[in-house]
């Protein structure tokens, strides 16, 4: 199991847990689709390269324009 999972900082960070398991499927989606990981890639499951994108805040929710609440975590 990826370790970043374990602990809920990245479902904190996200707002939830739907919320982040959406986002990973949608950039799973991207990168199996070809689109180019914005993290290294040495050694790492696609699954880890998602989670790696998500801590280095390469991509995230955009709240705005999906009219979502802010996580507590993000608003301040």
């Amino acid at each position: 199991m990826i370790e970043a999972l374990r602990n809920d900082q990245i479902i904190d960070k996200m707002g939830g847990r739907f919320k982040l398991t959406t986002l990973i499927q949608r950039r799973w989606l991207e990168l199996m689709r070809g689109a180019r990981p914005l993290v290294d890639t040495a050694g790492k499951t696609p699954m880890e390269v998602v989670i790696d994108e998500i801590l280095q805040n390469k991509i995230g929710i955009d709240y705005e324009a999906s009219h979502l609440a802010k996580p507590r975590a993000q608003e301040r």
